[in-house]
């Protein structure tokens, strides 16, 4: 098969991945070895809810939207895959319909591995195995800490720690100012805190007030990290 042809920042994305990077050389070239690049616009629906799973993806540029469908029919934003998560291996395992429905958000580039490589993968590489039973257990651990942020912390902390990730996945350093270059609506932001929009903005208007970011059309620029990371623990 044909190595994927990435640009250099979309290969380092995947290569610095936390996950993909603790993998061995040999498995890290097979897995690159059996995947094929796709690039998708801005919208581009990758899966929908209820359909078979047939590809594993790490995304090497973009993000990709998880979204569900609510009783009244609106979609509901609950988290973005950034820059070198994998995804898609759970249905893949189970041989369950696909839980959500994935598109892209923004300009998207992602390396996708057909359901017969993945499991030639595994096959092959034993090291694989243990190596996604690891990605999912901090799967869980992140779902328990969600759940538990929403039962404990208030929005004004559950809000500052999202942005905090958001920096860390997406941030574009521009001197001591921090700007995410996710464009994320408000809209998009309260649904993963389980809030409503006028709540989220007027805590974001108090971290306004507070000097702690500040509020773009279409971005949001933190300008103190330090008074970001109180908040989150408040």
């Amino acid at each position: 098969m044909n190595t994927p042809v990435l640009t250099i920042e979309e290969r380092h994305n995947i290569e610095a991945g936390a996950w993909f990077a603790k993998l061995s050389p040999t498995l890290r070239n097979a897995i690159l070895e059996r995947a094929r690049v796709r690039r998708l616009a801005d919208g581009a629906p990758l899966a929908a809810r209820g359909g078979q799973a047939e590809e594993w993806c790490g995304v090497a540029r973009g993000a990709i939207r998880i979204s569900s469908v609510s009783l009244s029919g609106k979609q509901v934003t609950l988290t973005y895959a950034e820059p070198g998560v994998w995804f898609g291996d759970i249905a893949l395992f189970d041989g369950l319909p696909r839980t959500h429905d994935a598109d892209a958000h923004g300009e998207t580039t992602l390396l996708v591995v057909r359901k017969p490589d993945f499991k030639a993968l595994l096959d092959q590489h034993v090291e694989l195995y243990e190596a996604l039973l690891r990605l999912n257990c901090r799967r869980l651990r992140l779902m328990f800490d969600h759940f538990e942020d929403l039962n404990t912390r208030p929005l004004q902390a559950r809000l500052a720690r999202q942005l905090l990730l958001l920096a860390k996945s997406y941030g574009i350093a521009q001197g001591e100012e921090i700007r995410i270059g996710l464009a994320l609506a408000q809209e998009d932001l309260a649904q993963m805190l389980g809030a409503s929009r006028q709540r989220v903005n007027q805590e974001l208007k108090a971290f306004e007030r507070d000097g702690v970011l500040r509020v773009e059309p279409t971005r949001l620029v933190v300008l103190s990290r330090d008074k970001l990371l109180a908040a989150a623990e408040r």
